[in-house]
């Protein structure tokens, strides 16, 4: 009897373990298998348009909660800005500002050219709603990332209508406009889920308890999320008709910006938790945000930097959270 009881136990535990190490990496390999098995066999294929709708809703969806269950833990006096925040703010902004004057200045070849549009799309898209699951998991200061999260968001919603339409001469809309659509996009899945935790937080406690309690399970929440994500960055990459050069080009532009910004945020702060805090927010971004914000403002090309960004950053960050794990034991 006790022998059993001790298999169950060790199965549980070795079970729970091989789900954290190896949950983000299979969220990756089973959102590009789920879109590749209904883009290419014909029978599916009448159902793509549905499918590709209730990804993107219910990666949004997912992104919500993941904020929603953040926003339960933290109080709103909790919510301060630190040194690091400036910094990381800085590499964001300037590097952006830096590429769009690049593009404003000289005439590049298109390879170039479109390596450098990519390139600003990864410095100002804003930290994933699922940084915070991470740096938490990770040992990392949560109140901090949510924090930046909010900064970052709010900076990127008045940055880019002031810069896109000088980069991208063909956008006819106007600054306000700009703002309103972007806003329209952040507002549900930031600002929303912020104001109904804080709700719950000052008029019902047992509630917020419980969710406190529930918060634990939002890392599973992100794995269903990342998936849904992997299937809109595969759909991005399958229909843009780039040729090997211009993934080649994208490639590594994706690579190297996302291991700058993680490598860049974790030296913003000689603090321990600080310095990891600053390399999740800076380095993981809202990639979903980022392959939007290419489709609908730049060329449709430049969305396939965001799903190849979201492969490496989950890549980083299965190697953290199982090196955490493990050197733990």
């Amino acid at each position: 009897m006790h022998l059993c009881k001790r298999k169950c136990v060790f199965f549980n535990v070795n079970f729970k373990t091989l789900i954290r190490d190896w949950m983000l990496p299979g969220a990756i390999v089973l959102g590009i298998s789920l879109y590749l098995i209904y883009h290419f066999c014909p029978a599916l294929r009448p159902v793509g348009p549905a499918c590709h709708v209730i990804a993107s809703v219910g990666q949004r969806l997912g992104i919500a909660f993941l904020l929603f269950f953040q926003f339960v833990k933290v109080s709103p006096h909790d919510l301060r800005p630190s040194r690091w925040h400036l910094g990381a703010l800085l590499v964001q902004t300037l590097g952006f500002l830096a590429c769009a004057a690049a593009l404003m200045l000289w005439r590049m070849p298109q390879g170039l050219k479109l390596a450098v549009e990519c390139t600003m799309l990864c410095l100002i898209c804003p930290t994933a709603s699922a940084a915070g699951v991470i740096t938490d998991r990770l040992g990392g200061n949560l109140a901090a990332t949510v924090s930046y999260l909010v900064i970052i968001n709010v900076a990127a919603t008045l940055l880019i209508p002031l810069i896109f339409p000088l980069v991208n001469p063909s956008a006819t809309m106007g600054f306000w406009a700009y703002v309103g659509h972007i806003a329209v996009r952040v507002f549900p899945v930031l600002v929303l889920p912020g104001l109904v935790a804080w709700l719950i937080r000052y008029t019902t406690h047992r509630l917020q308890r419980t969710l406190m309690r529930w918060s634990a399970h939002a890392f599973y929440i992100w794995g269903v999320s990342l998936t849904l994500a992997m299937v809109l960055a595969t759909r991005a990459l399958v229909l843009s008709g780039l040729g090997w050069g211009a993934i080649a080009s994208i490639v590594a532009v994706s690579v190297l910006s996302c291991l700058l910004q993680f490598v860049v945020g974790r030296s913003l702060s000689k603090d321990p938790i600080d310095s990891l805090t600053a390399g999740q927010s800076l380095g993981q971004k809202n990639t979903g945000f980022l392959i939007w914000l290419g489709y609908t403002y730049m060329t449709p090309v430049t969305s396939v930097a965001g799903g190849l960004y979201a492969i490496w950053q989950n890549l980083f960050n299965s190697w953290e959270l199982y090196r955490k794990q493990h050197g733990t034991e």
